[in-house]
């Protein structure tokens, strides 16, 4: 069953009518015809589900990127990528759980796939922690992207994530350093990196998988320093005021795509990836062969030089 979002609340209506309406049909003991009324029901809630999803404000972007039933690392895994290998530990203190990473196929192209895992059920979610990242997750990363490098394998992030880890436990073992450190690998690599904004990209914790030379998004993913609720309870002491933050701070795929942080945008499917998880899994399997199509063969100057390019260039845009 799907959960329905605040602004989704007129489609909810109209979904429960079509829902009660097929109920009296199977309850009814004479024969009746309701396939008619039906129809031009569902006709109506998919015009109204269209109407509301070419319009959505900055705030509503938000939700649908945050909505509990959207995919995440594990799901784009079954449905895009082939032969996972998954590879855990940081040699140094532990694993991770929030970050996932190991060798996997993309077609018939050996590739190492690095991604957020948030998990989909109140225990997953506490597995995984809610996707945000500890310093030995991201020293994971940069041991997974050191290894790529070695072996000459692309990489691929999946980024979903609201930010890293900010508990007393994650400073004590260096968030920040081990941040920073996964940002140079990124920028350092001498293989072909891309970075997909799959749900939310939050901050450093984003930032430290997504540093590629091609960064894709989806349609009604965001992509942020701080979250909007950060950001109103600086500017205005409030978080009420998030919706507004989230208009003023350009954290939608299209703004960014126009100042040029992202490179492409993939469509999902009507109503959002949590409708349709197989759809938005093709159509975003089918951007990443496109992107690694037009880099493979690039030489490890190149693509440093093409990353350090994209970075300077930033807000030149704006």
């Amino acid at each position: 069953m799907i959960s329905y979002l605040e602004f989704e609340k007129p489609l909810a209506e109209l979904q429960a009518r079509i829902s009660e309406l097929r109920q009296t049909g199977e309850r009814s003991d004479v024969p009746v015809n309701i396939e008619a009324e039906v129809a031009k029901l569902e006709a109506k809630a998919q015009a109204q589900l269209a109407t509301i999803y070419r319009s959505l404000t900055p705030w509503q972007k938000t939700q649908v990127a945050r909505h509990p039933a959207r995919p995440h690392f594990h799901d784009y895994v079954g449905h895009i990528f082939s032969d996972f290998v998954p590879l855990g530990g940081d040699r140094s203190f532990g694993d991770d759980r929030a970050i996932i990473g190991g060798f996997a196929r993309l077609g018939e192209q050996r590739v190492m796939l690095i991604g957020h895992e948030k998990g989909n059920d109140t225990q997953s979610r506490l597995r995984h922690n809610f996707g945000m990242g500890k310093p030995e997750g991201y020293r994971k990363a940069i041991r997974l992207m050191e290894l790529a490098g070695r072996f000459g394998l692309p990489v691929i992030t999946l980024v979903d994530t609201s930010g890293a880890f900010p508990g007393v436990e994650a400073e004590e073992r260096g968030q920040a350093e081990a941040i920073a450190r996964a940002t140079e690998a990124c920028l350092n690599l001498p293989v072909p990196m891309i970075a997909a904004i799959v749900g939310e990209g939050g901050s450093g914790g984003a930032v430290a998988l997504a540093s590629a030379e091609r960064v894709l998004m989806f349609e009604h993913a965001v992509y942020s320093v701080i979250s909007p609720e950060g950001c109103a309870s600086i500017l205005w002491r409030t978080s009420s005021k998030a919706p507004e933050a989230a208009e003023a701070m350009k954290i939608t795929a299209q703004d960014l795509i126009r100042l040029q942080v992202i490179d492409r945008i993939v469509p999902e499917p009507l109503g959002g990836a949590h409708r349709d998880p197989q759809a938005a899994a093709k159509a975003l399997g089918t951007a990443l062969v496109r992107e690694l199509d037009m880099l493979i063969g690039l030489d490890a100057a190149s693509l440093r030089q093409m990353r350090d390019e994209r970075f300077v260039a930033l807000g030149s845009a704006a």
